[in-house]
């Protein structure tokens, strides 16, 4: 196994891997941008947990139907924090506690290092996976669940290139920030991000004609803005990127993902 796809797995999932033998800009900027391809494995165990509990449960009455829906929304959300580890989840919780914490550079770095999580990291956390639930229920409701959720999960792995290219520097100089920041070069990952996003469209497409295929592209186009926004956010504060920050990208690309897929279904 390369070193680039030992570092993808053992980083973004819970898959025991062997460690890379070498870590180094060039096995960084793999990994990141293989990142999307990792997304469509994490996805595939959370959607069939979706598809499969609505379709056992059979059709039923408009509240059973909803309170189904919404238990296949928290069991297949469940499962995708339990491939990763809730590694991105706790790097959101720590990331709203350092911009939380109203101070910049080393100080906001210092609070998001401390292992407890703070009330700004409580909230966030609590909040954005009641969105998570909320809308992914409503795109199960409609039909969309399988389809929402695989695009907005793999398009969320898609803004690690981003958080990653040249120009974004670390803002430590140690840690997961620090090995896989300015790994990849801008073309690349505007490359990675062009794929994702067209392969979102193409599933859309194929499952609900035009009218589904726009909404992937609204979904995809405004989870990655999200992304960016944060990312635009903790470098002006922190001065950079970190592990924490990258895992915030994931989560806030997917929140808004769903949120959108929910809006148009």
């Amino acid at each position: 196994m390369p070193d680039w796809l030992r570092l993808a797995l053992g980083t973004l999932t819970v898959f025991r891997v062997p460690p890379p033998r070498v870590v180094n800009s060039h096995v960084a900027a793999r990994a990141m941008l293989a990142a999307p391809v990792v997304g469509v494995v994490l996805s595939i165990p959370a959607a069939l947990i979706v598809w499969i509990i609505p379709a056992a449960a059979g059709r039923g009455t408009t509240t059973s139907s909803v309170a189904i829906a919404a238990l296949a929304a928290v069991l297949g959300l469940t499962a995708l924090a339990a491939l990763t580890r809730a590694l991105h989840l706790d790097g959101l919780a720590d990331t709203a506690d350092g911009l939380g914490s109203g101070r910049n550079g080393a100080d906001a770095l210092t609070v998001m290092s401390k292992s407890d999580i703070g009330p700004f990291g409580v909230v966030t956390l609590v909040l954005v996976l009641l969105i998570d639930v909320a809308s992914l229920t409503v795109c199960i409701t409609a039909g969309r669940g399988v389809l929402a959720l695989v695009v907005a999960v793999v398009v969320s792995r898609a803004v690690l290139p981003l958080a990653c290219r040249r120009g974004v520097p670390a803002a430590r100089s140690t840690g997961l920030g620090a090995t896989v920041a300015e790994s990849v070069s801008p073309p690349a990952a505007i490359a990675a991000v062009a794929l994702a996003t067209i392969l979102s469209v193409a599933a859309g497409y194929s499952t609900g004609g035009k009218g589904v295929a726009i909404a992937c592209l609204l979904a995809a186009l405004g989870g990655l803005l999200g992304g960016l926004v944060l990312l635009r956010r903790c470098c002006a504060r922190l001065g950079g990127v970190t592990g924490d920050v990258v895992g915030a990208m994931v989560e806030t690309t997917l929140c808004v993902a769903l949120v959108i897929f929910a809006v148009t279904a």
